[in-house]
């Protein structure tokens, strides 16, 4: 089954659409702040179809992707005591005491460490709020490892072009469905060893 293809296609079709850098700001901004899918999955395939403005698109991403962190600190300063029943209810008390820890141990580092990386940027910009971080180290932080990561994959997409884009989708099917495997592994591991 081609479903990984069929979707690759479709956001590298919509990747050409004239709002596509409105899509990506909005897609940056919300995944900062409270939206679980990571604004890369734009990126690669707007860096891809158009390599000349691939950098341009990395410069959006960061910016918004910010003002979005600048959004998750204001939720943790301000809604903490509010959002504490539902980080409960979820299951996320662990995962949050953990990253206090964090906090605690690497101070602003962990923020550079965390806009580089694939874990969820907006926990740590709703905890840096809620720890009371100093805000410029946290905007400074945040940029740096922000723009890393996005100029990294614009810069791999550019670099790629047109070769990487047909490597991409001879492989795509099988990176998805890989990941498919992966969740499903993660999530069979964490439901027997949570009991």
């Amino acid at each position: 089954m081609k479903i990984f293809t069929t979707l690759y296609d479709k956001a590298l079709q919509w990747s050409k659409h004239p709002k596509a850098p409105i899509y990506l700001g909005g897609l940056s901004f919300a995944e900062s702040s409270f939206f679980p899918i990571p604004p890369d999955v734009m990126l690669m395939p707007m860096s891809l179809a158009q390599p000349n403005k691939a950098f341009y698109y990395a410069w959006l991403t960061t910016i918004f992707s910010m003002l979005g962190g600048l959004l998750g600190y204001v939720i943790g300063y301000w809604a903490m005591d509010l959002l504490q029943p539902l980080i409960e209810d979820l299951g996320y008390q662990g995962k949050l005491a953990q990253i206090n820890n964090w906090f605690n141990e690497y101070g602003v580092w962990i923020v550079f460490i965390a806009g580089f990386s694939p874990i969820p940027y907006k926990l740590f910009t709703i905890s840096a709020g809620a720890s009371g971080m100093a805000l410029l180290p946290f905007m400074v932080a945040s940029f740096i490892g922000r723009g890393a990561r996005f100029f990294l994959v614009a810069s791999l997409m550019r670099w790629g072009g047109k070769k990487m884009e047909e490597s991409v989708r001879k492989w795509v099917d099988w990176i998805g469905w890989g990941l498919v495997v992966l969740i499903i592994v993660y999530i069979g591991y964490k439901t027997l060893y949570s009991q």
